[in-house]
């Protein structure tokens, strides 16, 4: 049982809490969940780092453990106001690889990496909200929201530089796989097409093949599989352009499946209505120099079940 005593101060005041000896070994961030119910974890972890929260008057750590007896600090802490926008739900992702300096998931269909555009949250922020005591995570690339996949988060900013100068001299290999229509013919193909980016009078955001203005723009694209009217391939990011790989697949006359901007209505609605609704692309390889150390990262990500179903339905057609 915890024994508690008012401030001096006039209210909203500090608290002072002695811990019973029921939350002896507890973390003090839990012990102030329990205790401040209802208010968001990022705000306690933001009020530990601030130095508000204190332990025997002493500054602590999220990972200190209370003991009987201790005298803790608890700061005055707001509760969400209703109008205020919802939290941002934490989530975490499948883990492909994790160090003290980088994050890479495999990132599910139908999830934004960020807010923004009609999208309140996305990966980025459910991160954030799931681990608030990372000091840093930042994204280092971009995925299309039904683009399923390898997904790199930073998690220190030498690492976010050195990421970023290495996708801007061409470093590291970036694989896909996509299931087009038609029979792609060759069994590797170059497309260099230029891009660049335009708004429709609806205020969507599109990308066309510009051979005046356009971004140089370079994917190589490998067979797979034949599949009837259908074929898998692999695309090789060279360049990173913005939807570089469903407009250039697109514009050589394949566009991918269930591709809601640049593919087939009647092909996407038929096969939504067989139970596949997303678009078939998949960041399935990724091969770079890690940004700290230059160690070889050989990392993978395998289809995502729905996309093997669709295979082996295409298969037995």
């Amino acid at each position: 049982m915890r024994k508690e005593t008012s401030s001096a101060a006039a209210p909203p005041a500090a608290r002072l809490v002695e811990v019973g000896a029921e939350h002896d070994g507890q973390r003090i961030d839990n012990f102030l969940l329990r205790l401040c119910k209802g208010v968001p974890k990022s705000h306690i972890y933001k009020a530990i780092r601030g130095g508000q929260v204190r332990v025997n008057k002493g500054r602590i750590g999220a990972d200190y453990r209370v003991a009987e007896g201790d005298v803790v600090r608890v700061p005055p802490l707001r509760l969400p106001d209703p109008g205020a926008p919802r939290p941002v739900p934490a989530a975490e992702f499948p883990i492909v690889y994790e160090d003290e300096a980088l994050l890479v998931i495999d990132k599910p269909a139908g999830v934004a990496v960020h807010g923004g555009s009609g999208v309140s949250f996305g990966v980025i922020e459910q991160l954030r909200a799931a681990r608030p005591q990372a000091r840093f995570l930042e994204l280092v690339h971009r995925l299309d929201r039904e683009t399923s996949g390898l997904l790199m988060v930073a998690k220190k900013r030498s690492a976010l530089l050195g990421l970023h100068a290495m996708l801007r001299e061409g470093g590291g290999r970036k694989h896909y796989y996509a299931l087009v229509e038609g029979d792609w013919v060759n069994d590797r193909q170059h497309i260099r097409l230029p891009l660049t980016k335009w708004t429709t009078p609806s205020g969507e955001r599109r990308v066309r093949v510009d051979h005046q203005g356009g971004q140089v723009a370079h994917t190589i694209v490998t067979l797979k599989r034949r599949l009837g009217a259908y074929s898998l391939v692999d695309a090789e990011l060279r360049t990173g352009r913005t939807h570089q790989i469903r407009v250039h697949l697109a514009s050589s006359g394949f566009p991918i499946v269930g591709d809601d901007k640049y593919g087939t209505d009647e092909v996407r609605q038929q096969f939504a209505r067989q139970g596949f609704g997303r678009m078939f692309l998949h960041a399935h390889s990724l091969t770079l120099p890690h940004p700290l150390t230059g160690d070889t990262l050989e990392l993978a990500a395998p289809l995502p079940a729905a996309c093997e179903k669709l295979l082996k339905q295409l298969e037995t057609a």
